[in-house]
């Protein structure tokens, strides 16, 4: 699963590794950041509500912007759904850090918490988030995959007998 580049971004910055040693954040975090953000920027999205002095382009079926408003309001429901299933100070901090950007030391101040422990919230709370997309950090084989086959056990086609 390649995990999205977030570049100097506070997450960038936890998930490359330093002076030999490991990162603080894994792939399946920034994947699950990565999911978060989109879902984000999608709750932001709008119906356009000014003039388009543009060409007008038919796209072939009526109420595109309809299309942009659900998309926006399933982003929201989503979004509400995944802030009441993490801890609360882990979904302050997630929504924070990967909806916002904002950086470690902002959000540590303006709690008043501790150095690095917003660090720590914020992985608590990837972890969370990342279980919570069925994410986890190394795959976990065949044996444990939840579906198997839509097939019953020893059955096989009548063609390949």
């Amino acid at each position: 699963m390649p995990a999205p580049d977030f570049g100097s971004a506070p997450l960038g910055h936890l998930a490359r590794s330093r002076n030999g040693e490991p990162a603080f954040l894994d792939a399946h975090h920034l994947e699950a950041a990565g999911r978060l953000l989109t879902l984000f920027e999608r709750s932001r999205l709008r119906a356009r509500t000014t003039m388009n002095y543009g060409p007008r382009v038919e796209t072939g079926r009526s109420g595109q912007t309809d299309d942009i408003g659900d998309m926006a309001l399933d982003a929201r429901r989503q979004l509400s759904e995944l802030y009441g299933a993490l801890p609360r100070d882990c979904a302050d901090v997630v929504i924070d850090v990967c909806g916002y950007e904002k950086g470690l030391q902002d959000i540590e101040r303006e709690r008043g918490w501790p150095r690095r422990s917003a660090k720590l919230v914020l992985r608590i709370g990837l972890d969370a988030l990342a279980a919570r997309f069925g994410l986890t950090a190394g795959a976990i084989g065949h044996d444990a995959a939840d579906t198997r086959s839509w097939l019953g056990e020893g059955a096989r086609p009548a063609e390949f007998g």
